[in-house]
């Protein structure tokens, strides 16, 4: 009986720390690379003052959470007054800075600025989000150059420079690619003919593989297991391309469209695959099969009316929800498609550009792009408000986090903390 009893209390601890471990947000959406968090939100709480709020000045990098810290990117003025991009961490409970470290300069040459919500200027900042894994802080930034940082201290631990020793291809308003790791693996895309999909040792930088000749765009991989291949899914200006993540292999590509920029990731929902971009482009579902050993891929619908420009959906019971918008800034709709037929269940104007992110409870947590935080019911049926604060002024292009209790969200001017924990 007490082996029994230790067994089971074994397992029930497990379990405890399984998911305490995927409540942190160590990443861009999230630990399983799909916007999606295990915790449960108290919508009471939203009102809450602030725990703290911090200067972010300029850029769309969201915040990542993760051993009692969080990470963003944003900018400042170096010794000799050039604008860099920046990587700030704060102690999560207090807001108070614990180190940074300056990046690349903060020159996108393409007309950024800072109109305000409406406007199309979002300033010339930092668009890729930090990573935080095992005591180290990994960072993507504009030029290419990919780092590895001590969480604690922010000591360089090893640097890449993809855009110069890669054959790196620059495209139009620079990388907003955040790096993701899988494993002992650092994985981005970026580098020319050969280089297109990269991995690196988490701990070393060492070249792990290295494939493919394909552009990179805005959008961040995703990371699935399809058919019982763990793989990357890329979203390049060819359209979706899946690498085995044990080899770097090409195992299936799937042409899309691609117009000036694409910058939402892919979502996958077993053997389907969706992916959307603006600039006239529209949104797509595609089934990924596998015989004999060889995978394919082919259309099951696409519509030039389901439009993502940057914001990536989350899926929830075979629908997805997000902002579904080109250039409405300001007060274009978060919406409910049916993820099978890409038909419309509802939508809400309001929102603009935003981000959201999916409960454990089945609440969608979206920023709209002018700094109000919406707690929604994700239901097909309707649009049903739960909760609404305004949390920081500025626009806000990057994705609110939920993570230990605590609600983290950021813009163009400003990141904010809010405690929604407890009854």
């Amino acid at each position: 009986m007490k082996t029994a009893s230790r067994l089971v209390l074994l397992v029930l601890t497990s379990n405890f720390a399984s998911n305490y471990i995927c409540a942190e947000w160590h990443q861009y959406r999230g630990p399983s690379f799909d916007g999606v968090t295990t915790e449960t939100l108290n919508v009471g709480n939203l009102k809450k003052e602030a725990l703290w709020k911090v200067p972010t000045p300029n850029g769309f990098s969201s915040f990542s959470a993760a051993d009692g810290i969080v990470a963003t990117l944003a900018t400042r003025q170096d010794e000799d007054g050039i604008t860099r991009e920046t990587c700030f961490v704060y102690n999560a409970s207090s807001g108070k800075m614990i180190w940074s470290a300056d990046l690349a300069p903060s020159n996108y040459k393409s007309g950024g600025g800072n109109a305000g919500a409406k406007g199309n200027d979002g300033g010339d900042g930092p668009r890729s989000t930090p990573t935080l894994h095992g005591g180290k802080v990994y960072v993507y930034d504009a030029d290419m150059n990919l780092y590895s940082f001590e969480a604690k201290s922010g000591k360089l631990v090893w640097k890449q420079r993809i855009g110069k020793d890669f054959d790196g291809q620059e495209i139009r308003w620079k990388n907003a690619v955040s790096p993701l790791i899988e494993g002992d693996l650092v994985i981005v895309p970026g580098g020319g003919a050969g280089n297109a999909f990269l991995a690196f040792n988490k701990n070393t930088g060492a070249v792990a593989w290295k494939n493919g000749d394909a552009t990179m765009t805005h959008a961040t991989p995703t990371i699935a297991t399809l058919h019982g291949v763990r793989q990357a899914i890329f979203f390049m200006t060819s359209g979706l391309v899946g690498v085995d993540i044990k080899n770097g292999k090409i195992l299936w590509e799937q042409t899309h469209p691609f117009k000036v920029s694409t910058a939402a990731s892919p979502v996958v929902d077993g053997d389907f695959v969706y992916c959307s971009a603006g600039y006239g482009v529209g949104g797509g579902l595609y089934k990924v099969s596998k015989s004999g050993g060889k995978f394919s891929s082919k259309r099951v619908w696409f519509s030039k009316d389901v439009v993502n420009h940057w914001s990536t959906p989350v899926l929830h019971e075979g629908h997805l929800y997000g902002m579904f918008s080109f250039k409405k800034y300001g007060n274009g709709p978060i919406q409910c498609i049916e993820l099978a037929t890409g038909k419309e269940k509802w939508r809400t104007q309001g929102f603009g550009p935003g981000n959201v992110t999916l409960t454990g409870d089945g609440k969608i947590l979206a920023l709209s792009d002018d700094g109000h935080l919406v707690v929604i019911q994700a239901s097909p049926l309707a649009y049903k408000e739960l909760g609404r604060v305004k949390a920081v002024s500025g626009k806000c292009w990057s994705t609110p986090v939920l993570s230990g209790g605590r609600i983290y969200a950021r813009s163009t001017k400003e990141g904010v903390c809010i405690d929604v924990s407890g009854g």
